[in-house]
């Protein structure tokens, strides 16, 4: 053990002359000990939710989603799919025909997002088959009668089951109704209803086979290519990849990429609560640089006496230092400790519960990143050491024979 902690030490141990300063260094180690734990709730809440809506969007966006430049769609479908192929990290891949038009049933109209997708393929692209509350997921065509699958939320809506029929106007068609011509119409019956826990897909989207939107749009070629990855982590690797092999001529999307205004929102969020609460640890530690400066001026005569047998003055700076820096370690790892033991509270008891008629979620989610306790490890040590450093300072330009001229 050095010199300087030993020392630093016994002062921060030492109760004699110092209760109404030790008062004041508890107070500072409690409130480092709740901003702490309160970061560190915070931002395992923020992971929680954070994951929840990644979980809801992945399992139904792809993980990439490449697209046409143009209007006619992939022209050159087996290029993009050969280079597909010969991505190991791509597990699987969908081609996809979308666009808007009008849903109706009996009591209702609306307009909705018709995704033709190729059934085979996109069972393994995309988590929607897997999302089925209702029914089925089988996407027929015939001369008969073709299938469809709806959200639940549209559904409700257009107030049809499983097995109703659902008339769709193909966009194209439009233009006759003007000229008072009966427009060329599509007949669906319900097959399967899903329920993503996403308001936006459940009410915007209906899937059909790839060959019925083809011919409901007059699509020749798809309008982009689902792909799914092993790993979601390695989307922007396999984005790059895919733009050099292809020359840059599509538009490739990470699932990221498609909802980035909602993930900065998040991010901006996380920021701004980790700021605030940063606040906390800032107002014990501004009591923490009162508690160290009255230590100094208390042991102004044992620092001259120091300094009189040839301690150095950085030596001095480091005895108050380390006590300082002392503090706000206790105060830390106590804070850490508190903020675990709520997550899992939280993540096991359910403290705060949610309302399930209203939240698709039983309580407020929690998820532990490691790399949170670094963050907010650094930032309490770090106040603590620039709370500490300015009384360490004064102490170490003490001069030994006025400190102790008088004793």
């Amino acid at each position: 053990m050095n010199f300087e902690f030993f020392i630093a030490q016994r002062y921060f141990f030492s109760k004699k002359g110092k209760h109404f300063i030790g008062i004041i260094s508890f107070l500072s180690m409690l409130g480092i000990c709740i901003g702490v734990a309160a970061l560190v709730t915070i931002l395992s809440v923020f992971n929680g939710f954070n994951a929840i809506v990644t979980d809801i969007l992945v399992g139904f966006d792809p993980h990439l989603k490449i697209e046409s430049a143009g209007k006619k769609g992939i022209v050159n479908e087996q290029e993009v799919i050969a280079a597909l192929q010969k991505n190991s990290v791509i597990i699987s891949h969908s081609s996809f025909v979308e666009k808007k038009t009008l849903l109706q049933s009996r009591e209702r109209n609306q307009v909705v997002l018709i995704r033709g997708v190729d059934v085979h393929t996109f069972v393994k692209a995309s988590g929607v088959a897997s999302k089925i509350v209702l029914g089925k997921f089988a996407l027929t065509s015939s001369d008969t009668g073709s299938t469809m699958v709806i959200g639940f939320s549209l559904a409700d809506k257009l107030s049809v089951v499983v097995g109703d029929v659902v008339t769709v106007v193909s966009p194209d068609e439009m233009e006759n109704v003007l000229r008072f011509i009966p427009p060329q119409v599509f007949r669906f019956r319900i097959a399967g209803i899903y329920e993503s826990k996403n308001q936006e897909y459940d009410a915007n989207y209906a899937f059909v086979s790839l060959p019925v939107a083809q011919k409901i749009f007059h699509a020749k070629y798809p309008s982009g290519i689902d792909v799914r990855l092993n790993d979601i982590q390695q989307s922007d690797e396999v984005k790059k990849q895919l733009a050099s092999s292809l020359h840059n001529t599509y538009s490739i999307a990470t699932w990221y990429d498609l909802h980035k205004d909602l993930y900065s929102v998040m991010n901006i969020e996380r920021w701004a609560a980790y700021i605030i609460l940063s606040c906390i640890i800032g107002v014990a530690v501004f009591s923490l640089f009162g508690s160290l400066t009255m230590t100094v001026i208390q042991k102004h005569r044992d620092i001259g006496v120091l300094r009189s047998m040839g301690v150095s003055q950085l030596s001095i700076q480091k005895i108050f230092l380390f006590e300082g820096i002392c503090i706000g370690m206790i105060g830390t790892i106590a804070g850490i400790i508190l903020g675990l033991v709520i997550v899992f509270l939280q993540d096991q008891y359910h403290l705060f519960p949610l309302d399930p008629n209203v939240y698709i979620i039983p309580a407020i989610p929690v998820e532990i990143r490691w790399m949170d306790f670094f963050s907010v490890s650094f930032a309490s040590l770090f106040l603590t050491s620039i709370a500490s450093y300015f009384p360490s300072a004064r102490a170490g330009k003490i001069i030994p024979v006025e400190a102790i001229r008088w004793e």
